[in-house]
Order: structure tokens, then sequence, then C-alpha cells
């Protein structure tokens, strides 16, 4: 199967297919059932860990640094990029269902589909031995919207995005890994579905792309410093219509998906439901953590430059707070939220699709946001 054939299209789910989509439905029953997430310390992974366990499934937890097991969650590790690590690991795993949340940044997009395409190839062959129903993918909007080396140039589709647009004419890591799924599921029989998100917020530490956690740590380090909070990204973004994707919300559609008819061998968007426009979002976040908002000049501000030798300021606050994480570098994602906020293009996507095949969960992002600082601040990962 060619790395940029078309994505398989199946037909939409007949009324009978239907029926029951809300409660779920496989062959072998709920008692049976058992997942795998692969990159479980992501922000994606954790959220899908603690709702399957929350939902009563057993779960192996797969990730390079093995998570803390609890009951119902077992801790694999593994290299992803090693074929025969997976193997060592997995060999004694029978999981009915994985749900594949990783990837790993490569500096091509040559690079990134040699690596993230052969870690779904080899993961899936690892796991040839087990009585797989169900694998589910994520990926996201770089589908539409082109890999990092020609993001949002060429011909991309109108937005909002919908499932439905053909794949563009350009090497994509994202179509790498859809095409090893697909392989794999033609070889071993189970079914597929894909998530394509946009710019997840979760709970996660130490990853690659983490708006929320940077935004509450730039907010605290403004506070902190009696600065200003200043909006780091283009006017394009600042005035226009955008959309996101809580991890709690990726969750349920993936485990949706996986235990639905409906879900069956479809790619599906997966966004919160709302639309907002940042020059709203970005004073409500300021008035959470008590700082001024201020929205952009004709030029950018990225937060890199902003927050450049900002890690003496991280270290009082851990001092003086007692937070747990003195490695700014595994809380913020400066590049990943000046890429986000710095776009020229429009970025809105449409979830009617999985809308009217039964997924109805549904969230405000501004609630996202806050429940999400709320929650670091909890745990003591910010002032």
């Amino acid at each position: 199967m060619s790395l940029f054939s078309e994505s398989p299209q199946s037909s939409a789910p007949s009324d009978a297919t239907r029926v029951d989509t809300t409660r779920g439905d496989t062959s072998r029953g709920d008692a049976a059932r058992s997942a795998l997430v692969v990159g479980a310390t992501g922000i994606g992974g954790s959220a899908l860990v603690d709702l399957l366990s929350a939902q009563g499934w057993p779960v192996a937890a797969l990730s390079r640094r093995p998570i803390a097991e609890r009951p119902g969650v077992r801790a694999l590790s593994a290299d992803l990029r090693s074929a025969d690590s997976l193997a060592s690991a997995l060999a004694d795993e029978r999981p009915t269902h994985v749900f594949f949340t990783a990837w790993s940044r490569q500096e091509t997009e040559e690079e990134n589909i040699a690596v993230n395409g052969g870690m779904v190839r080899d993961l899936l062959a690892a796991l040839s031995h087990a009585p797989l129903e169900h694998v589910a993918l994520v990926t996201g909007l770089k589908h539409y919207l082109g890999p990092f080396e020609a993001y949002g140039q060429g011909n991309m589709p109108d937005t909002p995005f919908h499932e439905e647009e053909a794949r563009l004419d350009a090497p994509n890591f994202y179509y790498a890994q859809e095409d090893e799924l697909f392989a794999a599921a033609e070889r071993d029989g189970f079914a597929w579905s894909v998530h394509r998100s946009h710019t997840v917020i979760g709970h996660a530490v130490g990853n690659a792309m983490n708006m929320g956690l940077t935004l509450a740590v730039a907010a605290s380090i403004s506070r902190a410093q009696g600065t200003p909070f200043v909006f780091p990204g283009s006017l394009t973004q600042w005035n226009g219509l955008t959309d996101m994707t809580d991890a709690t919300v990726l969750a349920d559609q993936m485990v949706w998906a996986g235990t639905t008819e409906a879900g069956r061998n479809e790619a599906f968007n997966v966004v919160n439901g709302d639309v907002f426009r940042w020059r709203w979002m970005w004073s409500r976040i300021a008035e959470h953590f008590g700082v001024e908002p201020v929205g952009p000049s004709e030029v950018p501000q990225p937060l890199e430059q902003q927050m450049a030798g900002a890690d003496d300021v991280w270290q009082r606050l851990v001092s003086e707070h007692g937070l747990v994480e003195p490695d700014l570098g595994r809380l913020a994602s400066w590049w990943h939220t000046d890429a986000d906020l710095g776009r020229e293009i429009e970025v809105v996507t449409d979830i009617s699709k999985s809308r009217l095949a039964g997924f109805t969960t549904h969230h405000r992002t501004v609630d996202s946001f806050t429940a999400l600082f709320d929650r670091y601040r909890a745990e003591r990962l910010i002032p």
C-alpha cells in the first residue's frame, strides 16, 4: 500500500447500525475487553488510561518511561522506534483494543514518515498474535494543513475541514501512519478508526506539544514579573475563529469508536464542539491568573522571545511555592504554542460526522482551560 494513496472510505452507517451506538457493542461483550494504550504518558494517552480504568477496562499502559501502576492498570515499557523492543514487551499481551496516541518528532518529514509510520507498523506486527478487534489512531489537522515543512502552504481545503477531503499532494507522516494501520487491519482482520484532533489540551508533563501547561506557565511568570500577558501570535489568530480538543473529548471519542458499529473503519475529526476567538479567550485566561491581557502587535511576539531568561524566575517560584517540577523545559513547549498561535490561516474543524453517528460529548473550551489550570495548581505544577 502506497504511503500517499487515498484513505479507504467506508459508507455512512445505516439506520440499523446506529441502534445503541451511545451504549456501545462488540461481539465479545464488555467483560472480555482489554485495552493497550500506546503513549500512556502523553496528553491523549493519560486521558485514555483514566477513562478506560474508570470504566473497568483492564489496561496495559505502554510508554518509554513506565507510569505508576494502579488497580486495573499495568505499566509496560518499550522503545516504540525499536521493533525488537516492541516484540519483547508485547509478546504476552493480548488486548482486544489498541489506542495509539504516540509520535516522535524528527528533523525532516522524510524522517517523520520513516519513524512514525514504522512505529505503527512494528507495534501492530508485534501484536499479530493478539485477538485485536479495533485499533484507534490519533493524528491531527496537519492531515489537511500539511506537514511542518510545508504547513499551511499549497492548495488546502476550505474550512471547516471535513473528513472526506482528499489527501494533500505532499509527503505526510499522518498518511504513512494511516496506511500502516489500514494494511495491518486488512492483514489481521480488525476494525480501525482515525481521530484527527486540533491542539489537544490536557494533563501531562514533559510533552513536546502542550499548550495548556505552556500558557499556564507563561501567565504565572508574567504575574511574578509584574508584566502584561502578551498574546504571542498573529492578528489572524487573534481575530479569527478557531477550536480546540480537550483530551477527555478525544478519549471519549476513541472509546466510542472502538465499541460501536458506527465507529468501525472511519476517520473522525474531534474537537470540543464550540468555536472561539483568541481575543475573547486571552482575556479570560489572563483573568484566571490575575494578569493584564495585551493583544498582538503587527509583528508576532513569540513566547520563545518573551520567556527568554525566565528560568531564574521559575526557580524562584518553585522555591517560594514548593512546586514539584523545577525544569521549565519539561513544562513549557514555547515553540509549539508559538507555531499554533502564529498561524496566518483560519483553522476550524467540522465535527458533524461523528455527531450524526452518535457521538455527543461536548465541552466549552474556556472551561477546559480553567479546569486544567486548577488541576495543575492543585498538583503544585504551577503556583
